[in-house]
């Protein structure tokens, strides 16, 4: 067992201060931990300082596991600094979407496809956050009856397109609440506050946007079957973090409500919050999560679980996760406690 790892996190947003806060609290063996960014400071993260270097590919020298934080809708820095790193001996852990779909890049949610990762040649992709939490909940339906076809539509919190748009998202609500003009559109492309958009991702020729098609590609590469039908529709919601979706499945045979929830409790990472019964001394309470209750929280939150009362094999259910945690951070720190523990790194 090594006394530790050198690692470095490439970027400061919230992903890069996500993975620090994961890291510590899953107390992953770091030797030395580098934080890199376009340019040197100091940044504080729950009350501890930390030295931000900038990002050059003399700082990757001996550096053995490089977490990527991306940026959704941009290329990521691994694209300029990634095989840097890698020639220095590191394995590059990429949040980005650059390299996903590169059929010699493994993608990875480590409770679905961990052993993925003994294939790498450097390159470890981190999949989208709405892919991560979709996939990890029906991962042990699939294995109990192969999924046919999905169809899911997300509900996805403002801070999957960053820190500024979250501050967009909280101007434009208290703006609506003083009953004053809204700010200029800069982040979000139109209203969200007392609203819900359908279009805030770039559209490709088939109509479908790009965030709605990665999890098609991602799913089919994730789960090694490109025959799964899958229909996606992306909404971003006015909620600050953690994404939920709506999953309606049909697998080859009948799997029960009851005999899903058996399955998706004893999975690892997900957590099953499905009494959506009022009770008679509370007659407000309800157990089903919502991304409040997702906030924080590594687990990945499924609920209202139901079968089809008109398709035989069809079940629905609700699937929530705090997405800069399961859906970013926490994954790509996963995949690297999988890269220790199977013996890949490249020392």
């Amino acid at each position: 067992m090594s006394d530790g790892y050198v690692v470095a996190v490439v970027g400061a947003g919230a992903v890069g201060v996500e993975m620090i806060r994961v890291l510590r609290e899953r107390n992953f063996p770091v030797k030395e931990l580098r934080i890199l960014a376009r340019s040197d400071r100091e940044m504080t993260i729950d009350g501890q300082t930390y030295p931000v270097r900038a990002t050059t590919p003399e700082a990757f020298d001996g550096v053995e596991i490089a977490l990527f934080a991306g940026t959704e809708g941009e290329k990521g820095a691994a694209v300029t600094f990634g095989e840097e790193a890698i020639k220095r001996g590191a394995v590059v852990i990429d949040n980005g979407s650059d390299f996903r779909m590169d059929p010699r890049v493994p993608l990875v949610v480590p409770e679905v496809n961990g052993a993925d990762v003994e294939r790498h040649e450097g390159y470890i992709a981190n999949p989208n956050c709405s892919t991560i939490q979709m996939v990890h909940a029906l991962k042990p339906l699939h294995d109990i009856s192969p999924i046919r076809r999905i169809v899911v539509s997300t509900y996805q919190s403002i801070s999957g397109a960053g820190a500024p748009a979250v501050k967009e998202l909280d101007d434009q609500i208290k703006a609506v609440a003083a009953g004053e003009p809204l700010p200029p559109y800069q982040n979000i492309p139109t209203q969200l506050a007392m609203n819900v958009l359908a279009g805030c991702w770039k559209f490709r020729d088939n109509g479908y946007q790009d965030e709605e098609w990665k999890m098609v590609v991602e799913t089919h590469k994730i789960l090694h079957d490109d025959q799964i039908k899958i229909t996606p529709t992306a909404v971003r919601v006015p909620v600050a973090a953690g994404h939920s979706e709506s999953i309606y499945i049909e697998t080859e045979r009948k799997i029960t409500a009851d005999e899903a929830r058996r399955a998706l409790a004893a999975f690892p990472g997900l957590k099953v919050m499905d009494d959506p019964s009022p009770s008679e001394k509370d007659p407000h309470a309800r157990t089903y999560p919502t991304p409040l209750d997702a906030a924080g929280i590594p687990e990945t939150l499924v609920g209202r679980v139901r079968e089809d009362p008109f398709v035989e094999n069809g079940l629905s259910l609700w699937v929530v996760a705090d997405n800069l945690r399961k859906g970013a951070a926490q994954n790509a720190v996963q995949i690297a406690e999988e890269l220790v523990s199977r013996g890949c790194l490249r020392r």
